[in-house]
């Protein structure tokens, strides 16, 4: 069995090494999007855009479909995004989970790997939805890349929503970005739907967020260019 194993497959039993890796670097406006377009042509899972007290860090995990676009993803290190350099660097499924349980401030999910209390900043953010204007929109962020209006009709099945005003937001290229815009039959109904922030669809936890009409069509308008 010896020799040189790369990535870690050594002795022949151990699985492919966990396909994210980390983004440090990544200028203050970055969003999703430009993390799609800075890997262009890689088959992306998840973006997750790290925040620090309440602000964007500039670091950010991105998850592939497999080890080996991860290689690819490397290769992309010290390249450009606007005027800074991007690193990009291999990281620990641990580090990925650590990451996600805190934006989701959800104590547990993960019990071997993550304890404590999130930071109050963080804990105080969440509450500040209480205190935010609602409408009978709300925006759902962190769904499933293959999300489709269904499972968001079942996901609130308890709840009265307009089925025809779901939209779904897409890229240009017509691919999802995890963000969709769910209208309900009243305010009222919209505020009692946000027990559901951070509940599952899939293997996703959701985040709700109040919206208003204007940010549903403009984010529908995107869509559509």
């Amino acid at each position: 069995m010896g020799g040189y194993q790369p990535y870690g497959y050594g002795g022949g039993y151990q699985p492919p090494s966990f396909p994210v890796v980390r983004l440090r670097g990544l200028p203050f406006n970055c969003t999703d999007i430009d993390i799609f377009k800075f890997f262009a042509g890689l088959d992306i899972v998840d973006v997750l855009l790290v925040n620090k007290n309440g602000r964007f860090s500039g670091e950010a995990f991105v998850l592939f479909a497999g080890s080996m676009q991860v290689e690819f993803a490397l290769q992309r290190d010290r390249q450009n995004m606007g005027r800074r350099y991007v690193e990009v660097f291999r990281c620990k499924r641990q580090d990925y989970y650590h990451a996600v349980a805190a934006e989701v401030n959800y104590e547990g999910i993960y019990d071997n790997d993550f304890h404590g209390s999130p930071p109050p900043s963080r804990a105080k953010r969440f509450n500040d939805k209480d205190q935010m204007e609602y409408t009978e929109i709300l925006k759902l962020r962190g769904l499933p890349f293959s999300v489709k209006k269904p499972e968001i009709v079942e996901f609130f099945a308890d709840f009265k929503i307009v089925e025809d005003r779901i939209h779904i937001a897409c890229r240009p290229d017509g691919k999802a970005t995890g963000e969709a815009y769910v209208e309900f039959t009243s305010v009222e109904e919209a505020k009692r739907a946000m027990c559901k922030d951070k509940m599952m669809i899939g293997s996703r936890y959701v985040e709700l967020f109040p919206s208003t009409p204007d940010e549903a069509r403009r984010a529908e308008s995107r869509s559509r260019q």
